[in-house]
């Protein structure tokens, strides 16, 4: 299948780039003595997950207990869950442990005491780390507040096992600077580290120190007492990377192929990918990042759209089929064209083209699609891919436009 074969809406993911971009963090974690642990949540894909793995990634992080029983039936053995899950859900955590090593957060200690209560009756122990608020007030135990309590009471509780500390600096989306940035990553580990020595002056041993956001990545790996990167956004990058420097745009490993629809007047265009498509959210950064999404430069004739932003060209208002594209000065494009647009946020747009794959002709080679294996007649391009055996066909429930994957060798005419 070539690329103009696809149907629009269109997830497309380039899997030399994501590669890179895995391979590039790896390299940033192990070269800091860190270990990786990706956030699942960005690509929900065993196939991806098997990628970061085989590289060097320690395990992987899940937001719902539903993710964690894909990517554990996958064949994932190390799963963390840095949210906040309920003692409710604890017949369907014992069920995962019994098939590999689990842990989850706290931060309240009823919450805290029920996951004891449920442990203690199973006669079970499960790791636990303590979430710790960092300036992003979201979750998390409050580090100016009696933390070294809140530490003490869960290290004694029957049937869970502390491990340590865990934060998520998702403040630092809201830097106006490197600088600020880099403050975040820094304030993000003495407050961690702090309590590690407070704890410690109590005689409680805190093995880990964990910590993830793609924004303060670079900055992190460079902090001193950490033990763990969880950044997730990193491995197809977005928009709102770029206009925060984790990324350039020749990092961004997803976007979106659309259709010209409609062109109901020469300043404006309307293209297929709606909200449901493309996310709402809004791209914030240290440079200007406008609208809903980047609208990419067009073909470069070899099959591979120019790694430039059409200026002319704002995403400024979304329907949920709907794109409607301010266009300044005139454009070329007519009904019927197509166009490349980088998404304001990645794990949004991902999650909305799974799970199916389709798999396109690169440079004359046909990559084979593969049926899933519920027998749906979904292509799963896991195997054209070369993902091992155990993660071929694992897959969650469609809900919304399909996700094209390709192989790219260089100049070929399926690639982004």
């Amino acid at each position: 299948m070539l690329l103009s074969d696809l149907p629009t809406p269109q997830v497309l993911i380039d899997r030399v780039r994501a590669l890179r971009n895995i391979e590039r963090v790896q390299q940033l974690a192990s070269s800091a003595g860190l270990r990786l642990r990706p956030h699942a949540k960005t690509h929900k894909s065993p196939i991806v997950a098997a990628w970061q793995i085989d590289r060097g990634a320690v395990g992987i992080c899940c937001a719902k207990i539903g993710e964690a029983e894909v990517f554990v039936g996958a064949g994932i053995d190390d799963i963390r869950l840095p949210y906040p899950v309920s003692p409710s859900n604890a017949p369907r955590l014992i069920a995962l442990m019994d098939r590999a090593s689990i842990s989850i957060i706290v931060d309240h200690l009823e919450v805290a005491r029920g996951w004891s209560e449920a442990m203690r009756r199973a006669g079970r122990v499960l790791d636990v780390l303590i979430k710790v608020d960092v300036g992003f007030h979201r979750c998390g135990i409050d580090p100016e507040g009696d933390a070294l309590g809140f530490i003490k009471a869960v290290s004694v509780m029957p049937g869970l096992r502390l491990r340590g500390l865990l934060s998520h600096a998702g403040h630092g989306y809201h830097a106006a600077s490197e600088e600020d940035l880099a403050g975040v990553a820094e304030r993000e580990a003495a407050i961690l580290t702090g309590l590690r020595e407070r704890a410690a002056g109590s005689g409680i041993t805190l093995e880990e120190i964990s910590v993830g956001a793609t924004p303060t990545l670079r900055f992190s790996a460079r902090q001193k007492g950490l033990t763990e990167l969880r950044p997730g956004n990193y491995v197809y990058f977005d928009r709102t990377q770029v206009a925060l420097g984790a990324a350039t745009l020749d990092d961004c490993a997803l976007t979106v192929l659309a259709t010209v629809v409609s062109k109901p007047a020469r300043d404006r265009i309307i293209l297929d990918c709606g909200s449901k498509t493309l996310t709402s959210d809004q791209a914030r950064g240290i440079t200007k990042a406008a609208g809903y999404g980047a609208v990419l430069a067009g073909d470069t004739g070899n099959g591979d759209w120019a790694r430039e932003i059409d200026e002319a060209l704002t995403v400024e208002r979304l329907s949920e089929e709907h794109a409607t594209v301010r266009v300044a000065g005139g454009t070329r494009l007519e009904p019927g064209d197509r166009v490349r647009v980088l998404p304001n946020h990645s794990c949004v747009v991902s999650h909305s083209a799974l799970p199916a794959c389709c798999a396109l002709t690169a440079r004359g080679e046909s990559l084979a699609s593969h049926r899933d294996r519920r027998g749906a007649g979904v292509p799963n391009a896991a195997a054209a891919l070369g993902a091992p055996p155990r993660w071929q066909g694992a897959t969650t429930e469609n809900r919304g436009p399909r996700r094209a994957w390709f192989a790219r060798w260089g100049g070929n005419t399926g690639s982004i």
